[in-house]
């Protein structure tokens, strides 16, 4: 991987780069990780919709677009990293048949999902890693926030310095390592 660039890796997008600005904590999920995950997931994401939820480099959004899902949106709080995602996502589409409906949104994880109500089949949440320095209360409130606005058998895939305690109405149905990274699948039990 080049500085300040991603790759993505599959779908109608493969082999296109992202490019994101130098800033500190921002660390895309590494190749080998993001071809498990959507391994996990399906190669095939047509017609789902995806919620991005800590975009930073916005690898993991971007992959699901270009393996057909049909909204994708892409949160970030970091101004800079916001215009970054704004012109990949205008780059990327132009003069292709991807089909999807990429919506950035500049905004703390918290307080979009306090007003937003969509509903989302895929989540990817993968907070900086100084998001885990702070309260364990804060992973609960985004899970509680996030088992209401998934869909029936939605995923939510997790990254992590390690594997947190997952509050009792979410469970984890794959995970694995690969060096620091510690990432897992979940879903929500009372769907």
């Amino acid at each position: 991987m080049y500085q300040n660039r991603v790759r993505i890796i599959g779908g109608e997008w493969r082999r296109r780069w992202l490019r994101f600005p130098g800033v500190e904590g921002l660390r895309p999920t590494p190749d080998r990780v993001r071809e498990t995950v959507f391994n996990w997931l399906g190669q095939d994401l047509t017609d789902l919709c995806c919620l991005d939820l800590f975009a930073g480099s916005g690898a993991l959004g971007f992959e699901a677009a270009s393996r057909g899902a049909r909204e994708v949106v892409l949160l970030e709080r970091d101004r800079r990293i916001a215009e970054a995602l704004q012109a990949n996502a205008q780059a990327l589409q132009a003069g292709t048949v991807v089909a999807a409906s990429i919506e950035i949104v500049r905004s703390d994880a918290l307080e979009f999902l306090g007003h937003d109500r969509r509903s989302y089949d895929v989540i990817f949440l993968d907070p900086p890693y100084g998001f885990w320095g702070q309260s364990r209360e804060r992973l609960d409130a985004l899970l509680s926030r996030l088992a209401r606005r998934v869909t029936p058998n939605a995923r939510v895939y997790l990254e992590a310095p390690d594997f947190p305690d997952l509050p009792p109405e979410w469970r984890s149905v794959k995970r694995d390592r690969a060096g620091a990274v510690h990432y897992q699948l979940l879903e929500a039990d009372a769907q």
